[in-house]
């Protein structure tokens, strides 16, 4: 069957231009087709699914009324983004998506003129439309910019800041709640829908603004309305919080009726000031059984459409994530002081059964990553010992938490931080690049890497037992396939272990790079450490193997820029040893998206490319040239 007779209006949509030409009777098939496309592209080559399902009236309604790109629309995360990209020219690579050299997992400027925000990381939609609608207002260009948020997206504090600026200066803006995890309540109807038309509509707001005019002479009778008009719209609506921000508040409707849809977003394109529409979606909409389990249809690998994903029976080796899980249940077994907190990243973190077996212990605070670190130390303070799972890129937006509360006064948090390094098809927003850099730095915390999944269990087991803030590294996905042991031992702080001797080359390897390292050992006779320590670093073994090799290398799965290497020639420098040094690790750029195999080879961290760099560095040192 061809593209143009399974979808025959979808197959002539190349821009929202092309979607404005079609007759609005013609919309409800444009969905239809839309889902067809995006079940049938996702279920092929994978990525998130669920969320996409559930905006497809959403962005053909935005994309039919709003003059994109000059009007400014902003997805938050984007993950319900698909559809977006298939109605603005990029329906035929869709199927690239998340792959290398693929399109983007998320909206991505240097991508499309229609993606006029670079997302990934949750709750920044407001802001950053707030300050286009500021830019529109300062230049005059007469754009709109509308947000998109999720009920998800709406728990962070960042969200809450910017619809407080926004209803603080009446900027033109308009946000939505895409509200996809509260089932549509009986007041979403046809009455509700009507509601939220009238009170958009231009009849209510002249005589709303009106009103105010001229009751404004009589302070008493203008609180006294203003009260009666929020106990009349809060027996239909939950609104009167964003009332109180500033906003007008429109809804809920059902976000999957495109006359209502439609009809309410083109009174409130008419509207000034800033506007809120809270729209009721249900996630995996259209697909049964991404109906049924939208956590589980979030992100897929390809699958079979007739049949949806089916458990593998592959036993496979257990993640790192795992590792973590179980620790955290063994340890909270013997030591009731023992809390768990994160950033609504439940399943990703791998605390599914901790939650299970202790909730009363267990503390999902949502997407709030500052509040899961002070909150922690705020725990840590009266005597329970706090373990924070979080990702590297999110424990960035919790930095001046994590030195303000944690480290600066010395409480006993671990951190257990997971996704370091490069994380594959989520990205440059996603790949913990950097968290060596900004953590190493902070004085009096413990910084670990472990080699294996065994190494990762004692070194959470190590720097819990630790009375001042310590963290553990490590990478997304499966380990070497080592036995984890179920014993617990507290390692020596800061001490390496040397894996293998050799001469003239010594690597000193951090992390997930220590199996990488040993076959560059292997291939060059070289000395191999496991250094285990980022911080404190094994002074005394650095100096005594600058003492006695040529050359040191150091490799982590870090930006080199700050990263261990560089504590490593720091404790040089402090000895006044001038050693030769090579530095591996990641590049001084955004690595781009993609499989983790392919973006190593990009940063140069394969088997290959790190034993030819050591050599090519080895014979500049040795050769006869270089001795003269």
């Amino acid at each position: 069957m061809t593209e143009q007779s399974q979808y025959p209006l979808l197959s002539r949509i190349n821009s929202p231009h092309d979607l404005r030409q079609l007759p609005e009777s013609s919309l409800e098939q444009v969905a239809r087709e839309l889902r067809g496309c995006l079940l049938d592209s996702v279920s092929r080559s994978g990525g998130h699914f669920a969320a996409g399902l559930g905006s497809i009236e959403l962005t053909i309604a935005l994309h039919y009324l709003y003059n994109t790109p000059e009007d400014r629309l902003v997805w938050d995360v984007g993950h319900q983004a698909y559809p977006h990209k298939i109605l603005t020219g990029r329906r035929e690579r869709l199927h690239t998506i998340r792959q290398w050299e693929g399109l983007a997992p998320f909206p991505k400027r240097a991508e499309s003129p229609y993606d006029a925000f670079g997302v990934g990381h949750s709750s920044t939609s407001i802001s950053a439309a707030l300050g286009m609608a500021i830019a529109a207002r300062h230049t005059g260009s007469g754009r709109r910019a509308v947000a998109v948020i999720g009920d998800g997206g709406l728990t962070a504090g960042l969200a809450f800041e910017a619809l407080n600026h926004a209803g603080d200066i009446g900027a033109d803006l308009l946000v939505i709640l895409n509200d996809n995890n509260m089932s549509i309540s009986p007041n979403v109807g046809a009455l509700a829908n009507r509601f939220a038309q009238l009170i958009s509509g231009k009849l209510y707001t002249t005589v709303r603004e009106g009103s105010k005019k001229v009751l404004s002479q009589l302070p008493g009778v203008l609180e006294l309305a203003r009260r009666a008009e929020e106990h009349v719209k809060g027996l239909v609506v939950p609104g009167t919080l964003f009332e109180e921000f500033g906003f007008n508040y429109i809804g809920p409707i059902d976000g999957h009726h495109l006359p209502t849809l439609l009809a309410t977003l083109r009174n409130i394109r008419e509207l000034s000031g800033p506007q809120f529409l809270h729209i009721i979606t249900k996630k995996g909409k259209g697909y049964g059984p991404a109906e049924a389990d939208p956590v589980k249809y979030h992100g897929v690998s390809p699958f079979d459409p007739s049949v949806g994903i089916v458990a593998s029976n592959k036993i496979a080796k257990p993640t790192y994530s795992d590792v973590f899980g179980e620790w955290i249940c063994d340890m909270a077994a013997h030591d009731p002081r023992l809390v768990a907190i994160t950033p609504a990243m439940r399943e990703g973190s791998g605390l599914v059964r901790f939650q299970r077996e202790h909730p009363t212990r267990y503390f999902d605070v949502a997407i709030a990553e500052q509040h899961a670190v002070t909150v922690a130390a705020g725990m840590a303070c009266d005597g329970l010992k706090p373990v924070v799972a979080i990702y590297s890129t999110f424990l960035q937006r919790g930095y001046d938490q994590l030195i303000h509360d944690v480290v600066t006064q010395r409480l006993p948090v671990l951190f257990a931080v997971d996704r370091a390094g490069v994380v594959g098809a989520d990205g440059p927003t996603h790949n913990g690049s950097f968290d060596e850099s900004f953590l190493r730095c902070l004085p009096d915390i413990v910084l670990m890497a472990p080699a294996d999944e065994n190494e990762c269990r004692q070194m959470l087991y190590t720097g819990f037992q630790l009375d001042g803030p310590a963290a553990v590294r490590y990478p997304r996905g499966t380990g070497l396939g080592v036995e984890v042991q179920k014993t617990m031992t507290a390692l020596a702080i800061g001490k390496g272990e040397v894996r293998r001797e050799g001469t003239g080359v010594a690597v000193l390897a951090f992390g997930s790079m220590v199996g990488l390292a040993q076959g560059v050992g292997e291939a060059l006779n070289a000395t191999v450490v496991n250094m285990r320590f980022i911080k404190p670093l094994d002074d005394a073994l650095v100096v005594a193997l600058a003492r006695s090799h040529e050359l040191l290398v150091t490799i982590d799965e870090n930006a080199v820029m700050g990263g261990a290497g560089g504590a490593v020639s720091e404790v040089l420098a402090a000895h006044g040893i001038a050693a030769q040094v090579l530095h591996i690790g990641l590049p001084d750029c955004f690595l781009q998206h993609g499989a983790r195999e392919d973006m190593l080879r990009e940063a140069g961290l394969t088997l290959e490319q790190v034993t030819e760099k050591v050599r090519a560095r080895w014979r500049a040192m040795t050769s006869p040239a270089a001795c003269q």
